[in-house]
């Protein structure tokens, strides 16, 4: 030793904890983050309101727009965060449950790890109890839906409808929800697709009531048409698509014309102008109503185009043509000299202009074999048509989730509780197998605190219930009673239960292998970077 320097491994700036302090606070963390949340599960959820760093509002009880919101700085509190987004984006609903959930897996390890129970041990326990988890919800618990069943479907999307804000109007959201994914659904050959994000568009205007509301059999764009002749209003009709400026053809960079004579200069112009002539020549010649284009259109065309009596409306979003295109048949056109008659749409019933509040929208509307559809949303104010919003895209995935996998598990924390009695039954008393049965128990606790009940004896009748062999007794989540839940007709898709575990356990499993977190701060300007120089630094 060069006279009993410390040796100096990392450097001076980072801060190292390990073992037994990282495991406690690792799950503190979590707990804190389940605790945020835990008021926001159930149909007597309680809202949040967040304000974010630039000054704007977030009202919600949706996990992960909370979560979103929510700046952490702990390691796994971030890793909490990150699952409610994978949630969201795997199955769309049952955010507040997986952190919940997650949250309890975190904080029955306490106890073993108290115990000197080494942290693999549990680990291995846990994907056990997960395994059978998942193999006891797909082959005993959950029963098959049929598809066609449209008031049994409304049921279990009325369910997840229940515990939101939108759930006064839960009637009018599940027939939104139904009506949309059945619209876009598309089954080829035994292959189904269900593609909400692109084909089932939100359009929110403030004003109104909420009670207006509604799925178009069509599609509707926020645009008015590009001249004030043109016809606002038309019954059958023929609609083109096109990708491309109906304009003269700019350089792509800088151009450089050299002209000799003043005649050049006319020429140029006049031979603009014949382009712009030629494409709406060719347009015109198939005798269309409606030309729609994502770029935009010249004066010199709209004078064309009002002349022949068509309506045409510029820059429309890609995703917008790509909705118009399935809603009425049509097909996108890249250049005008390659419109034949079969890319034009002839599907549509009607397309009309409105003035809704103070904009101009475009409605084209009453198809007839719409694979696209808008959804109208009206209401009070931003805040709310935002979290009906949210709340919506809730019920348009469960909706999904039936059709793709269309088998259902009993709501209410009915499902919670009999997996947690069929795991029980098979682990000896005090393992780690079966503290994941007692985790899953915090699902129908959190329902009955949430609406005031007494939570000992209602979790004591409840397990008494499912103790003689009632499988779908859970809790009412407004009165707190207990309730048969296949009476009452509360159902959740399988799908969601499924995530929901895998990703709870899965997350715990993840947070209790860590044992050493190395955080890496800031170098402050008067601290000696170098080793020699730190060890000199601590020697004085």
């Amino acid at each position: 030793m060069l006279g009993n320097q410390p040796i100096i491994v990392l450097s001076q700036n980072t801060k190292r904890d390990s073992g037994r302090k990282v495991q406690l606070e690792n799950i503190n963390a979590g707990k804190t983050i389940a605790d945020v949340i835990r008021t926001c599960l159930g149909p007597q959820a309680m809202l949040k309101m967040l304000m974010d760093p630039m000054g704007g509002i977030v009202m919600t009880n949706d996990g992960n727009a909370i979560l979103r919101e929510i700046t952490v700085q702990h390691p796994a509190a971030k890793s909490m965060i990150e699952i409610a987004r994978t949630q969201d984006e795997e199955v769309g609903d049952g955010t507040t449950s997986v952190i919940v959930l997650a949250g309890e897996m975190l904080a029955v390890a306490e106890t073993f790890l108290a115990q000197n129970i080494h942290p693999t041990v549990i680990i291995r326990e846990y994907r056990q109890a997960l395994e059978d988890a998942v193999t006891l919800l797909q082959e005993k618990i959950s029963v098959p839906i049929d598809l066609n069943d449209r008031d049994k479907l409304k049921e279990v999307i009325r369910s997840c409808v229940g515990t939101k804000y939108i759930g006064r109007w839960a009637d009018l959201a599940v027939d939104i929800a139904l009506d949309a994914v059945n619209t876009v659904t598309i089954n080829e050959n035994g292959r189904v697709e269900v593609d909400i994000k692109n084909y089932a568009k939100v359009e929110k205007i403030p004003g109104g009531t909420i009670e207006e509301s509604k799925v178009l059999n069509g599609v509707m764009i926020n645009k008015d048409v590009t001249h004030p002749k043109m016809r606002r209003y038309i019954e059958n009709p023929r609609i083109i698509l096109l990708d491309c400026p109906l304009e003269y053809k700019k350089g792509e960079s800088q151009t450089n014309i050299e002209i000799v004579g003043e005649q050049d200069f006319t020429k140029l112009l006049q031979l603009e102008e014949e382009h712009v002539q030629r494409q709406c020549e060719d347009i015109i010649a198939l005798k269309p109503d409606v030309v729609f284009t994502e770029k935009g259109v010249s004066d010199l065309a709209q004078h064309y185009l009002v002349k022949a009596g068509i309506t045409a409306i510029r820059r429309l979003r890609k995703t917008d043509n790509n909705r118009l295109a399935r809603a009425c048949g049509a097909t996108i056109v890249n250049r005008t000299e390659e419109l034949k008659e079969s890319d034009v749409g002839t599907q549509a019933g009607r397309f009309e202009i409105k003035k809704i509040g103070d904009e101009y929208f475009t409605f084209v509307t009453e198809c007839k074999n719409p694979k696209a559809c808008t959804i109208l949303l009206r209401g009070a104010s931003k805040d709310i048509l935002n979290e009906i919003e949210r709340n919506l895209q809730d019920a348009l995935h469960v909706a999904k989730n039936l059709v793709l996998n269309p088998r259902l598990v009993a709501g209410g924390g009915a499902v919670e509780m009999a997996v947690s009695s069929a795991l029980a039954a098979r682990a000896p008393h005090a393992t780690p197998y079966r503290a994941v049965a007692s985790a899953l128990e915090i699902i129908p606790r959190t329902l009955a605190q949430n609406c005031g009940a007494n939570t000992i004896r209602t979790l004591t009748a409840l397990r008494a219930k499912h103790a003689t062999g009632l499988a779908t007794a859970g809790i009412d989540g407004e009165t707190g009673e207990i309730v048969d839940m296949a009476v009452k007709g509360i159902w959740e898709p399988l799908a969601v239960k499924l995530q929901v575990y895998k990703t709870a356990v899965e997350t715990a499993i993840l947070l209790l292998r860590i044992d050493d977190i190395v955080s890496g701060s800031k170098k402050k300007n008067n601290e000696p970077t170098a080793p020699a120089e730190a060890a000199a630094a601590m020697q004085e």
